[in-house]
């Protein structure tokens, strides 16, 4: 039987079963509406027992991060991570803010969805207090029981507001030496239906001009302001940043592969006119695939399991 006279016969018979099942092709949508993501989830644990021998645990990690697994949690050396309210998963570039930006005695995360860079800030500074901000119910809920659960739950507070609120609240008399946020990245771009998720990943509530003239309020004079933004953000957040005093004094480009353009930005700001000209490194997330880079590797390795 040649190739094309298979795949009609292929075709035929799945016209035949299709036709037969009650609801036809939208019993079927729904079907793999749930269970896409089991099927992912399955093909990836098949391919990482073809090839676990040559990935240790983090690249495992990484893999299921960059895959965009929907899992209910996610494992770190010293605490975890739930996740099943929040809109926006753990993620890479989370977890590269959390591991480079500088510190402090007072830390302020915003928009800290699950907690994880407020975390990984406590876990960095043993010595720090951490207020993490987010303006959705469900991710703040969430966010506090997992710090809660946490070994670092006496230093760190989950604030039900928004960066505009807390900045405007003169009560809580908040000054920080060192602020983190991983704005939200779609500027000009069609909203997401599901309202959380829209809030987590457009302006909708969080502009970049408020998001410096909010932060310049909260900041010591000598303080220090890092964000992850993704490469196509890069004009305008330095555009709003010069707009409200700031000087920018690190940057970090980020590619995933060493042949690939830089796809994320790691950029630290301050008030204060650098004395020195700003720092610009370079990180590679893998050097082969499924394989966590040596700059990668180093940067989390106190965190991935």
């Amino acid at each position: 039987m040649s190739r094309d006279n298979r795949l009609d016969s292929i075709k035929g018979v799945l016209i035949i079963f299709i036709s037969n099942i009650p609801g036809g092709f939208p019993f079927l949508f729904a079907l793999f509406r749930r269970l896409w993501r089991p099927f992912l989830r399955f093909c990836a644990y098949f391919l990482l027992s073809l090839h676990g021998r040559s990935l240790d645990r983090g690249a495992r990690n990484v893999i299921f991060l960059q895959a965009g697994m929907a899992n209910n949690f996610f494992r770190f050396k010293q605490f975890t991570v739930f996740q099943d309210r929040c809109a926006m998963k753990v993620g890479t570039d989370g977890a590269l803010l959390g591991a480079w930006a500088k510190g402090g005695a007072h830390i302020l995360d915003v928009g800290t969805g699950t907690g994880v860079v407020a975390l990984m800030m406590a876990q960095r500074f043993p010595m720090a207090t951490v207020h993490a901000v987010e303006v959705d119910p469900l991710a703040a809920g969430q966010a506090n029981e997992n710090v809660v659960a946490s070994p670092f739950a006496d230093r760190v507070a989950v604030q039900l507001a928004s960066l505009q609120q807390w900045a405007a609240d003169e009560s809580n008399g908040a000054r920080y030496d060192a602020v983190v946020a991983n704005p939200p990245y779609f500027q000009q771009a069609l909203r997401c239906p599901d309202g959380s998720r829209s809030m987590a990943r457009h302006d909708v509530s969080l502009s970049y001009d408020d998001l410096f003239a909010c932060t310049a309020r909260l900041l010591t004079p000598t303080g220090v302001f890092t964000v992850v933004i993704p490469f196509d953000c890069l004009e305008a957040l330095l555009k709003a940043s010069r707009e409200h005093g700031f000087h920018l004094c690190r940057r970090c480009d980020v590619r995933t592969t060493p042949r690939k353009a830089p796809r994320r930005h790691l950029l630290s700001f301050s008030l204060q006119p650098p004395s020195s000209p700003c720092l610009i490194e370079q990180g590679v997330i893998e050097d082969a695939p499924g394989h966590r880079s040596p700059w990668y590797a180093s940067l989390l390795r106190d965190f991935y399991l």
